[in-house]
């Protein structure tokens, strides 16, 4: 993967940034073990299927003439174009193995589980993807693990 430092002009002072081999900017998290591209890809298209069917949902495609906004209601509605969204982009962020996606999936997953748990009446999931859910954020928390692990094992 690329990585990107900041090079000042000869005599400049460095403005605290990271230079090749400091510690003064670690990232906390790495996807780039060869062995986790796979499993990275297959949670990413998971959550770009969720996203995409809550994308139909909120376009109103199988309500027939119906507004998606009438028949939700505006709070549902807007909950649902939140987390749609969080989850694209965060299909995208783990698509292209960035630590951002994973982060942003499980705090829209475990926000949109924690709201649905507690008995919001603006949150409708049905069965299927309430267990769609939670083997989103369990993936994702095995990927943190495995990360965690794998960046252990190169510091060693």
């Amino acid at each position: 993967m690329w990585h990107f430092y900041y090079q000042p002009a000869a005599g400049a002072p460095s403005r605290g940034l990271s230079q090749p081999g400091s510690r003064a900017i670690k990232p906390a998290m790495l996807f780039q073990a060869p062995s986790h591209a796979l499993y990275i890809r297959i949670v990413a298209m998971l959550a770009l299927v969720l996203g995409l069917s809550d994308a139909a949902r909120l376009l109103g495609i199988n309500l027939g003439s119906e507004s998606p906004i009438a028949a939700m209601g505006f709070t549902s509605f807007v909950f649902l174009a939140v987390f749609c969204l969080a989850r694209l982009f965060a299909a995208v962020g783990l698509w292209i193995k960035a630590s951002w996606g994973a982060v942003l999936l499980v705090g829209a997953t475990a926000l949109e589980l924690g709201l649905y748990l507690s008995g919001n009446p603006d949150i409708r999931i049905g069965a299927i993807g309430f267990v769609m859910r939670l083997v989103l954020l369990a993936a994702i928390i095995i990927i943190f693990a495995l990360s965690l692990r794998f960046s252990r094992a190169q510091a060693d």
